[in-house]
């Protein structure tokens, strides 16, 4: 099965903004959009109390969007192989299991949760950490032997294990409890998400149902003594699950059919020179309907925003009819599901204090989910009219392997830049909005450069 360049372009964006996100410069010298709704400049404290999303907050349901519509392409392998069953969800726990190791040993890998005041040997450290990783998750095929491969693996594991163990971490030392939430929040998705999925494979409209009595559990968890509370609050290792993370369900499930739809798309000729402006302008009508969302939703210009949003939509809908049918295959379901989504994310709004990603609320995954449909729509488009080759290209490279993408900048980046100095330049990119933003584009081009080495090299992290 190729592979779909749209959907790892989509994850490629997703996690290179991740990384711009967090490498900005912080404090006064941004406006308030370039940081999380909820966590203003410049003093960056978290206020649950402030409505609305900012681009930083599309980019954790981007990625969530684009892992679970990888899950039928990833399964379509095993499915045509016919794998029994408990071949199947061994499989998935496994890679629970290897997620959720990743969210420990990469935060206990960082060098300032290993000191207070990290050294060169910290650093180091954290160095050596990222090498492991490559032992652990390193996929070698055709590069090296099984067997050689297989006692790598087992030496990283061994080694990382031990640097659990034994290294004197600070405070009371080594935690299940110390995290990368992000990561652990993955972790349940990939097991809770691939599992709906394959008992609703040929019954898609069931996978769905499954999202009101998540939304029950939580509705109702409040409610003292009640078998929903004691339901939400239960785990036998609370580290590892909790049912509140299921609140990411209602991106993930929904993701999935995105993923099926990409199964059931054939390639076609793009010959239709007088539908390339059609589609183009279905492109840019996609982009005003992004921009649209996230500055009314975050100036609070709920009426003018829901306008915009049904003339864009009306807009989007008249191309779809013009253009898709004869040019571009297969594009309605995802145009459709999208508008739904993000209009009934809209009609959600006013609930739990507005749109907010921390605390989450059910206008967040809906309107999230949905600009996540019309996104994706818009680079296939992209990608099947043959536009923007290389920056499409580009972005795919990173989506490839966005496990060391997201783990480059803590454990090899920093602690190299630390020890060079390198740091004490970076952290001088603060003065105005232009140096911040520069810091920001220095700082996640190099964790791409090295993102793509490997990638051309076919030297991937897998779970």
């Amino acid at each position: 099965m190729k592979r779909s360049e749209s959907l790892d372009a989509l994850r490629g964006l997703a996690i290179l903004l991740m990384v711009y996100s967090g490498s900005i410069a912080f404090g006064e010298a941004l406006p308030g959009w370039m940081f999380h709704a909820q966590v203003p400049p410049p003093k960056h404290i978290f206020n649950p109390d402030l409505p609305g999303i900012t681009w930083v907050d599309l980019v954790f349901p981007f990625f969530l969007f684009s892992m679970g519509a990888a899950i039928p392409l990833a399964a379509q392998k095993r499915i045509q192989a016919k794998e029994p069953k408990r071949q199947v969800f061994f499989h998935i726990l496994k890679r629970f299991l290897l997620l959720a190791f990743f969210a420990l040993f990469t935060m206990h890998a960082r060098a300032w949760v290993m000191s207070a005041t990290p050294s060169v040997t910290e650093y180091l450290f954290s160095i050596g950490c990222f090498v492991l990783l490559f032992l652990i998750y390193g996929s070698f095929k055709g590069i090296m032997a099984a067997r050689v491969e297989m006692a790598l693996k087992a030496g990283g594991w061994i080694l990382a294990v031990a640097f659990l163990v034994f290294f004197p971490f600070k405070g009371t030392g080594f935690s299940v409890y110390s995290v990368d939430i992000i990561i652990m929040v993955l972790a349940n998705m990939a097991l809770f998400g691939m599992l709906i999925w394959w008992f609703t494979k040929e019954k898609p409209l069931w996978r769905i149902a499954v999202l009101p009595f998540v939304m029950a559990v939580f509705l109702a968890s409040t409610e003292k003594d009640s078998l929903n509370m004691h339901f939400f609050n239960w785990s036998p290792f609370p580290w590892l699950y909790k049912f509140y993370y299921l609140k990411y369900l209602f991106i993930i499930l929904p993701s999935t059919l995105a993923g099926e739809w990409l199964l059931e798309r054939k390639s076609t000729e793009m010959d239709d020179k007088n539908g390339k402006l059609w589609d183009l302008s279905a492109v840019l009508v996609i982009v005003l309907i992004l921009l649209v969302n996230l500055a009314g939703l975050y100036m609070r210009l709920l009426v003018s925003n829901l306008i915009c949003t049904v003339a864009l939509s009306a807009g989007l809908l008249t191309l779809l009819k013009r253009s898709f049918r004869n040019s571009l295959v297969g594009l309605d379901k995802f145009v459709n599901s999208g508008l739904y989504l993000l209009m009934l994310g809209l009609c959600f709004e006013a609930y739990q204090g507005g749109i907010k990603k921390d605390f989450s609320t059910y206008s967040y995954y809906f309107v999230c989910t949905g600009l996540a449909f019309l996104t994706l729509t818009a680079m296939m488009i992209l990608e099947d009219r043959g536009y923007f080759k290389s920056v499409m290209a580009f972005f795919a490279s990173n989506g490839k392997n966005p496990m060391i993408a997201y783990t480059a900048g803590n454990l090899l980046l920093i602690p190299l830049f630390k020890m060079t100095g390198v740091s004490v330049w970076l952290d001088s990119l603060m003065g105005n909005a232009a140096e911040g933003l520069l810091r920001g584009i220095i700082f996640t081009m190099i964790v791409s450069l090295v993102t793509v080495f490997f990638v051309k090299r076919r030297i991937f992290w897998k779970t």
